[in-house]
């Protein structure tokens, strides 16, 4: 079942993560190995998080590599579920 209205994983990780730490965006960047850009697209919802993202993630969160991914899939998953009506498919069916 589908939650209602995800957040984007990078709103959890600005959230949950980087501030109960006090950590600057600047510093995750460079703990995750990443550039400041790149985390930036991912706090503000402008870029997802990738299978290698995931795994940085788990390795300074001590999380599940699993975890996020399935946080991004939700999250795009409800969005498109949001659009089905505009989807132009017919059923298959057997002749």
């Amino acid at each position: 079942m589908l939650m209602h209205n995800p957040p984007h994983p990078g709103e959890i990780i600005k959230e949950l993560c980087l501030e109960p730490l006090g950590i600057s965006v600047t510093d995750a960047a460079e703990a995750l190995g990443v550039t400041r850009k790149t985390l930036s697209a991912i706090l503000n919802g402008r870029a997802g998080i990738s299978p290698e993202m995931a795994i940085r993630l788990s390795i300074a969160f001590e999380t599940s590599a699993e975890s996020w991914l399935n946080q991004q899939s939700q999250y795009e998953l409800w969005h498109a579920e949001q659009r089905r009506s505009e989807l132009r498919v017919k059923k298959l069916v057997a002749a």
